[in-house]
């Protein structure tokens, strides 16, 4: 095994009843950051075929499945919010079954449809619901994705990226306002989720 891949195929540990609550989640966190570090090294240094290299590594990683099935069965508000499955709590025992799941490709499972609704509105917004399957899975590809396309994205974008919140765009608008000359523009694109052409956008993400 080359050193670029050592340590990141972990021999699955023996499932006793404490053996979940007994593995080093500090070195599977740290394990997992290191080789999204190095996506990020390479995508923002321009070597796209290491990069999509790595991503493929991680992708088979035995500590990212790890640290996927964690997030969203422990960590996660949503982790109580069942799917079309019914499912909501699962036992030590089954989250080591679900990380052998996820290995893979796999057909996910229709989603859960929830109307909520829209703050000061008589509207309703759908929202998707997947199984935490279908959760676990999708955690393992954004850990994938969010370190490749991170240092591509603009410097000025804040919506949904990690370590960027509200208050870091009012602080950029202060900025901007008390440098002189500025514009707002105000908008929203209808129904936008509901109309994206996900070929296309698939097509972007390669």
């Amino acid at each position: 095994r080359s050193s670029q891949t050592k340590g990141f195929g972990k021999p699955k540990p023996m499932v006793t009843k404490n053996a979940w609550r007994a593995i080093n989640w500090t070195k599977v966190q740290r394990m997992v950051f290191k080789l999204q570090k190095r996506i990020y090294q390479a995508a923002q240094s321009g070597q796209d075929a290491k990069a999509r290299r790595l991503q493929r590594l991680l992708l088979k990683s035995y500590y990212v499945r790890l640290l996927a099935v964690r997030r969203v069965t422990q960590d996660n508000q949503g982790k109580k919010t069942a799917g079309v499955d019914g499912v909501i709590a699962i036992s030590p025992k089954q989250r080591f079954e679900l990380v052998e799941e996820i290995k893979g490709n796999f057909k996910a499972k229709p989603l859960r449809r929830v109307w909520i609704p829209k703050p000061g509105r008589d509207e309703k917004r759908p929202l998707g619901i997947p199984t935490i399957r279908d959760r676990a899975k999708q955690t393992v590809v954004k850990m994938a994705m969010e370190p490749y396309w991170e240092p591509l994205f603009e410097g000025t974008s804040y919506g949904f990226r990690p370590g960027r919140s509200t208050l870091d765009a009012i602080g950029r608008i202060f900025v901007a306002i008390n440098q002189g000359e500025y514009y707002v523009l105000d908008a929203d694109i209808a129904k936008c989720f509901d109309q994206i052409d996900h070929d296309y956008l698939l097509s972007k993400l390669h």
